[in-house]
């Protein structure tokens, strides 16, 4: 046993007065050690908590006579026994008994001092975390577990430092989720974290979103210990297998690795791709000491510029094109997000009119006079009525999915720079490899001055005035089972600041979010190529730690939008949002139904089966869990309780009781 000097200590209050019985012991931590606090006959001491037989929790041990008459504080594992009151065990145990530390009984409390927090020494996780934070990684997101302990604590000194922010989730589907909008807003990774085995196969749902969606994501899981790697340990799968198919670049940290540069490599992988980059970290090797001389890893030298300009012979071929065209229509993916600047010049010279994909939706204000809505599933009839009209497309960074409703007989030029999406799902006309940035700004220095298509502007503002019509007239629409979706989002369009960040989720609400809302600079976040329901709160707190990671971010109010669906899926992340103080509010359209279920079964003549919910009261649980809620049965209380969410510094519900069929 060995005692601890009382000279430099940290003092940290481990219980109040009466928290401990006499005869009683629990587990405590103070500072970064784990202790066991003893109350034994009026007395309190406190010891190592760990047995040191396999390691087992003093803290959870019982007091037990022995055959010697003297009580012994016994550990719950294999029954070894130690004085509660000195750590010394009964004789016989190779280790000479439990570190001890002193305790003070104060006026407040039971304090107990431990030796104020050195230099750590420094591991291969330190040295992946210090790279990590080299190369612009600003936030993980995670839940600690006991295959990934030496990681989190390296993760722990980078956030003591003030380099890393952490947000632990009660979901591992969150994190990512959460890795997901924060990148598809900021346009840099973050990372989530989890243990071996269930935490990690969590983290699949939300990685194939960023896959799927181009949005570069950093996955750290624990894993078994090496010398266990095959026969089937506790936890244990084949992780490498299992994140083959998601991520570009998942490799084992091994002993012999060269540590900083695989993190490089992963980072690297995630940013240049914009893909999914895992590491998984075996137990034993997360502790490895690192040799001083060993540096971190950053982006210098490793990353050249990414400006990607078109051929000329394509130049010339887009030019023949527009030149012929007398009325060409934009279309701007989600992969154009970056160019809308150098989109817009480009469209405001040819007076043509501007469409988005859903995914796109906000990359260009509703407002703006060449500004035509969205396409598709999700759209307004104002973007199929130019897309009947118009005599070439001219597609930046969009998909051709099915659902974005563009049509494939009609002549084409694609810019994009990702080689493999031109011509993906038919032959286009003109494919264009560049920056959509870049060829935008070269076709505007090659455009004449006054091209021959069609002054488009006054047949937009008309198609903008009948449609704006249609929607006052649904307004009105009451059956008396709740708010219908046009008022709904049309208070949204009043009430969301104008540079509003906006995580939508999937279902009726979503299509109503397409066809309703009314976009001036908002950012737009989405579930898109995966469409998965739950997207919207969880990216919605990962678009809430941009803001506050990014200054050109910061002060953006994060509003997220779902169903009740949606939301059921990780509404215990409202809890998260409250303990981080996230200041997000979340609308939420209560049906009682998985509404776009239900309508899908009756187009397909099935019957509705199993679509219906059972719900609690989402704005009391927003209450219980200690942030604003507020139920909304009628349209015209929509505005007040909007107003009042927004203003709330914290997290908030706004429950909408809204009419499944009056979307």
């Amino acid at each position: 046993m060995s005692e601890t000097k009382t000279d430099d200590l940290d003092w940290h209050k481990v219980a109040d007065l009466d928290e401990l019985p006499n005869g009683r012991v629990k587990s405590i931590s103070a500072g970064t050690a784990s202790l066991a606090l003893v109350h034994f006959e009026g007395h309190y001491a406190a010891m190592d908590n760990q047995c040191p037989h396999q390691g087992g929790p003093l803290g959870e041990g019982s007091f037990e006579t022995g055959t010697d008459g003297k009580c012994w504080l016994r550990c719950p594992w294999h029954g070894w026994d130690f004085d509660p009151l000195t750590g010394k065990p009964p004789g016989g145990h190779e280790d000479s008994g439990q570190d001890m530390y002193p305790v003070e009984t104060r006026d407040d409390g039971i304090y107990v001092g431990v030796a104020a927090e050195g230099d750590r020494e420094r591991t291969v996780s330190d040295v992946m975390a210090e790279t990590m934070v080299n190369w612009g990684v600003k936030r993980v997101f995670g839940m600690v577990g006991h295959s990934n302990l030496g990681l989190a604590d390296a993760l722990r000194a980078r956030e003591r430092d003030g380099e890393l922010g952490y947000i632990g989730v009660r979901h591992e589907g969150a994190a990512s989720f959460a890795c997901s909008g924060y990148a598809k807003l900021s346009g840099k990774p973050a990372a989530c974290l989890s243990i071996a085995g269930p935490g990690a196969t969590n983290l699949m749902t939300g990685l194939w979103d960023a896959k799927v969606d181009r949005a570069p994501v950093l996955a750290l899981t624990g894993q078994v210990d090496v010398q266990v790697f095959g026969p089937g340990a506790f936890q244990e799968i084949d992780l490498a297998s299992a994140f083959e198919p998601v991520a570009a670049f998942s490799q084992t940290v091994l002993h012999s690795s060269k540590h900083a540069e695989l993190m490089t490599l992963a980072c690297k992988n995630a940013i240049i791709n914009r893909d999914v980059a895992h590491l998984i970290f075996p137990d034993d090797v997360q502790t490895l000491p690192a040799d001083q001389s060993v540096k971190a890893s950053g982006p210098e030298g490793r990353i050249g510029p990414s400006e990607i300009a078109p051929s000329e012979d394509s130049i010339d071929a887009v030019l023949q094109r527009l030149g012929e065209a007398k009325r060409p229509l934009v279309i701007v993916g989600y992969g154009a997000k970056d160019a809308m600047a150098d989109v817009t010049r480009l469209a405001e010279r040819l007076a043509a009119p501007v469409v988005t994909t859903f995914k796109a939706k906000g990359q260009i204000a509703d407002s703006h006079p060449l500004a035509a809505g969205v396409l598709g599933r999700s759209g307004t009839p104002i973007a199929s009525w130019f897309m009947n009209e118009c005599d070439l497309i001219l597609a930046l960074g969009a998909s051709f999915s099915n659902h974005t409703g563009i049509d494939r007989g009609k002549p084409t030029i694609q810019v994009d720079f990702d080689r493999m999406a031109l011509g993906k799902f038919h032959p286009v006309d003109v494919p264009v490899w560049g920056e959509i940035g870049v060829t935008m700004r070269t076709l505007c220095d090659r455009l004449p001055d006054r091209p021959d298509s069609v002054d488009q502007r006054a047949e937009v503002a008309e198609r903008w005035g009948l449609w704006r019509d249609e929607k006052l007239s649904r307004i009105a629409d009451e059956r008396g089972k709740g708010v219908n979706s046009a008022a709904i989002f049309a208070a949204l369009t009043r009430q969301i600041p104008d540079d509003a960040v906006i995580a939508v989720d999937v279902g009726n609400n979503t299509y109503s979010f397409g066809r309703y809302f009314e976009c001036t600079d908002q950012a737009v976040l989405m579930s898109g190529y995966l469409g998965s329901i739950g997207f919207s709160f969880s990216a919605a707190m990962g678009a809430w730690a941009a803001t506050q990671d990014f200054e050109a971010l910061r002060g953006r109010k994060v509003v997220s939008v779902s169903g009740d669906g949606g939301f059921g899926q990780y509404m215990a992340e409202f809890t998260t949002a409250v303990k981080y103080g996230m200041d997000i509010t979340h609308v939420l359209l209560n049906n009682d139904e998985l509404g776009k279920i239900s309508k899908e079964q009756r187009a397909g003549e099935w019957p509705v089966w199993q679509t219906a919910l059972h719900n609690p009261s989402f704005a009391a649980y927003a209450k219980l869990c200690g942030g604003f809620g507020r139920r909304i049965t009628k349209a015209e209380a929509l505005d007040s309780a909007l107003t009042e969410a927004l203003a709330y510094d914290g997290p908030a519900i706004v429950e909408i009781v809204s009419d499944v069929d009056l979307i």
